[in-house]
């Protein structure tokens, strides 16, 4: 029997944009009872007195059932022991939350979750969840890049301290929130408070991807070998050199790229998106997605699309969060006769038409005899 792995989610935020507070509330919701929560003790732990008996204590049964545990070092080496425990038979627990530090990159962690070996057979990554404080939000995505990072790399924006602000103010920032990501759907928290069943199921595991994956591209107008989507990546098609990439721009031109000119960090972010009639060639694809990655792999920040493959009957959901990606996701129950693939890609620091001119390469089809998969 197929084990099914422990779905994780990363909850992030800039600091004082309500995390703890948030994870207070859904702690005490009887629905998370057999979760497991870890925390940075360097960071924002400060759960309330009641959750958590001491800070130092590696690992806590809260009042609520929930098991708590702080990172002393690997994040990695914290989820096996957890895994260990749970094995044994001595901690019960269905899902993990880990809530970072407010100045944290999500990246490195979902590195963790996704590439490590090891893990990725006991752990998956359900999705990033990113609050964003009404009050402060605006200013705070002024001064501090991280947390637009934060906001960027989101499957889930928690708008909190909604109270403090006037109504215009929060549309005004939620207008902010949705021109960084466009495609994460953006949730109220009433005084810290939500629902959990709105932040979990995010990830594109299943064929409820389908519907996921069509909200995010509908709101648009260490290397590591990627998933193949045809398996044809890693031949050479079209008798290329090696070096070859699908940019004009030669490397030492890239590395030197300037972030867009703005008046707000907002402006290091930029969106791009394509849609493509015609089902489009294996081989053009992979070779896209190769030197995308190959090209700007660590300013990916977002990628999801549905992406129609010539020789295919149905599409594949595809998801990466910077260099990572989830495999393909097949979505077998597709309309008969949408054959448009949707593509969206946010980047970070990346010169004007950058990412414009690879989806562009997307409409290219070989001059050669069709391959079929």
């Amino acid at each position: 029997m197929t084990q099914i792995p422990i779905p994780v989610s990363l909850l992030t935020g800039f600091l004082g944009s309500g995390k703890t507070t948030l994870l207070n509330h859904m702690l005490r919701d009887p629905r998370m009872a057999r979760a497991a929560v870890i925390i940075n003790e360097f960071g924002e732990i400060g759960l309330d007195h009641d959750l958590v008996e001491s800070a130092t204590e590696a690992m806590v049964l809260m009042q609520s059932g929930c098991l708590c545990c702080t990172v002393r070092g690997d994040l990695a080496q914290t989820l096996a022991d957890l895994k260990a425990r749970r094995d044994a038979g001595e901690v019960g627990f269905e899902r993990v939350l880990i809530e970072t530090t407010g100045i944290a990159d999500p990246g490195p962690i979902v590195q963790t979750l996704v590439m490590d070996p090891e893990l990725s057979t006991d752990f998956a990554l359900d999705g990033v969840l990113t609050t964003a404080d009404c009050a402060t939000g605006p200013a705070t995505l002024d001064a501090h890049f991280e947390a637009v990072q934060q906001v960027a790399m989101a499957d889930r924006l928690i708008l909190t301290k909604c109270d403090l602000a006037l109504p215009a103010q929060i549309t005004a920032f939620e207008r902010r929130l949705a021109a960084i990501n466009p495609g994460a759907p953006r949730l109220r928290a009433e005084h810290g408070a939500i629902d959990p069943a709105l932040l979990f199921g995010i990830a594109p595991r299943t064929e409820s991807a389908q519907a996921e994956t069509l909200d995010w591209v509908a709101a648009m107008p260490n290397k590591r070998s990627l998933p193949p989507m045809s398996g044809l990546k890693g031949t050479n098609p079209f008798s290329l050199p090696q070096s070859h990439g699908l940019f004009s721009q030669p490397a030492t031109a890239r590395a030197q790229a300037t972030p867009l000119a703005s008046a707000s960090h907002d402006g290091r972010i930029t969106s791009q998106s394509a849609q493509i009639m015609h089902p489009i060639s294996p081989i053009v694809f992979d070779l896209w997605l190769e030197s995308l990655m190959n090209s700007a792999a660590s300013n990916i920040l977002r990628l999801k699309a549905i992406v129609h493959v010539e020789g295919m009957d149905h599409p594949f959901a595809l998801h990466g969060v910077q260099h990572v990606f989830h495999p393909p996701v097949p979505l077998t129950h597709w309309p008969e006769g949408d054959t448009v693939s949707r593509i969206v890609v946010i980047g970070r620091d990346l010169p004007p038409g950058y990412l414009e001119e690879s989806l562009h390469f997307l409409h290219s089809r070989p001059e050669m005899t069709e391959h079929r998969l």
